[in-house]
C-alpha cells in the first residue's frame, strides 16, 4: 500500500505518543493531561494557531498551506477513555485503576497528531487544515460542546471528516457508506410503583417484579411488530432492580435501557410507542409507571459527495479493492454525528486487525494501523485543499 514515506518514518514516534496516552487514560472532559500534551505538540510542530479549552477541554490546531486558497477542512479525533479495568499485560497498560483506552481513542489522537506534524512541516496545500481533538465522546457529547463554543464558525470550517478504528477488519483496509452509518441513541428510565407485601400473600399486593417482567417482554414486540422490517431499531433493557429480600414483594422497581435507530422518524416512533406500551402494561396489572427519556446522540449521516471523496482518498492509500463503500450501518452511536449535522463531511472506519472488540477489557489499538490512518489524514487534507 502506498503509505506516505515521511509518515512511515514517523511510525515509531507516533506509536510512542499513542502508548503514552494509553498508559494515562482520562475520562470524558477530564482529559487535562492528554489535552495539554496535544497542545504542546501542536505548538512544537509549528501550527499557525493552537487553541485549548474549546468544549471545555478540546484542542484545535490551525495549519495554513503555503499556496493561496480559502477552503477550510476540519479533521477530528477523540481523546477520552472508558471506565473499564484493563485486562492486558502490555508494557504500556493503563496506570490508572478503573480506566483504560478500550475504544482506540489513543490511536485516533496519535494518528491525527502525526498528520498535523507532517502537514505543518510540508504545507503542500492551498487553504487551511484544522485539526480537532475532542473530549468526551464516550457519552459526554464533547462534539456538541465544541460546536456550542463556536468551533465551526470560529475557524471557518466548511467540511469535516472523522475516523474510527474497526476491530475484525484487516489492517490496511477501510470501510464507509453514504447516508446513515451509525445509530441515534436515547436512554430509557422506567420507575414502577405497585403495592408491596408479604411474599406468602401475593394476591394482596401488586408485584412490580411481575409487572417489570411483562414490560420487558412487551417492549420487544415494538421492534418485532410495530417497526417496518426494512428499518433498523433496537430497544434493550439493561437494568432491572427491585426488592432486597426473598420474602417481600417489592413496592418499587426500576428499569433502565437504550433505544437506537437509523432515522429520526423511527426514533420518534419508538419513544411514543414505548411509553404507550409501558404505561398500558403497568395499568393492566394495577401498577403505575413513570417513563422518561434522555436524548442522546443523533444518527450519524455521511454526505454523499464527501463520502465518495473520502473513499477515493482511502483508495489511494489502500487500493480500491481494500475499501468497502457499502459497509452495513452499525447500531452503535458516535457524537461526530453532531458535526455532520452542521457541515458536510464523512466518517470512515479503519481496520484494526484481529483485536478484541471495542469496549472490551482486553482491547488494544493496533499500532500497525498508524501509518495507514495517518497517511489517510495527510492525503485527505492535501487532496481536499489542492487549490
Amino acid at each position: 500500500m502506498p503509505i506516505v514515506n515521511r509518515v512511515a518514518d514517523l511510525h515509531a514516534e507516533i506509536t510512542a505518543w499513542r502508548r503514552d496516552i494509553h498508559a494515562n487514560p482520562e475520562l470524558l472532559y477530564d482529559v487535562h493531561r492528554t489535552a495539554a500534551s496535544v497542545a504542546d505538540k501542536l505548538k512544537t510542530f509549528g501550527c499557525d494557531e493552537v487553541v485549548a479549552g474549546i468544549g471545555r477541554t478540546g484542542v484545535v490546531g490551525v495549519i495554513r498551506g503555503r499556496k493561496a486558497g480559502g477552503k477550510v477542512v476540519g479533521l477530528r479525533a477523540d481523546m477520552d477513555a472508558l471506565p473499564i479495568e484493563e485486562a492486558t499485560n502490555l508494557a504500556y497498560k493503563s496506570t490508572v485503576p478503573g480506566k483504560m483506552h478500550a475504544c482506540g481513542h489513543d490511536g485516533h489522537t496519535a494518528m491525527l497528531l502525526g498528520a498535523a506534524k507532517y502537514l505543518a512541516d510540508t504545507r503542500n496545500f492551498a487553504g487551511t487544515a484544522v485539526v480537532i481533538f475532542q473530549p468526551a465522546e464516550e457519552g459526554g457529547a464533547g462534539a456538541r460542546a465544541m460546536l456550542r463554543d463556536g468551533l465551526l464558525d470560529r475557524f471557518g470550517i466548511q467540511e469535516v471528516f472523522g475516523m474510527h478504528n474497526y476491530p475484525g477488519m484487516p489492517v490496511g483496509e477501510f470501510a464507509i457508506r453514504s447516508g446513515p452509518m451509525m445509530a441515534s441513541t436515547d436512554s430509557i428510565a422506567i420507575n414502577l410503583e405497585g403495592k408491596g407485601g408479604h411474599a406468602a400473600w401475593p394476591h394482596l399486593g401488586v408485584d412490580t417484579v411481575l409487572v417489570g417482567a411483562q414490560i420487558v417482554n412487551q417492549i420487544q414486540s415494538i421492534v418485532a411488530r410495530n417497526v417496518d422490517p426494512l428499518e433498523a431499531a433496537v430497544i434493550s433493557i439493561c437494568v432491572f432492580q427491585a426488592g432486597q429480600t426473598d420474602n417481600v414483594i417489592p413496592q418499587y422497581a426500576k428499569l433502565r435501557g437504550t433505544i437506537r435507530s437509523l432515522s429520526p422518524q423511527v426514533r420518534e416512533f419508538l419513544q411514543r410507542r414505548l411509553q404507550e406500551v409501558v404505561e398500558g402494561t403497568a395499568q393492566l396489572y394495577g401498577a403505575k409507571a413513570d417513563v422518561t427519556f434522555s436524548t442522546g446522540y443523533p444518527v450519524l449521516v455521511n454526505e454523499e459527495g464527501r463520502t465518495a471523496f473520502a473513499a477515493a482518498v482511502a483508495d489511494e492509500i489502500a487500493g480500491k479493492d481494500k475499501v468497502n463503500r457499502d459497509v452495513p450501518p452499525l447500531m452503535g452511536a458516535e457524537d461526530f454525528a453532531y458535526m455532520l449535522q452542521e457541515r458536510p463531511g464523512a466518517f470512515i472506519y479503519l481496520g484494526n486487525g484481529d483485536s478484541a472488540m471495542l469496549h472490551h477489557p482486553a482491547y488494544d489499538f493496533n499500532d500497525e494501523a498508524i501509518p495507514v490512518g495517518t497517511s489517510y489524514w495527510v492525503r485527505l487534507a492535501e487532496t481536499a485543499l489542492a487549490g
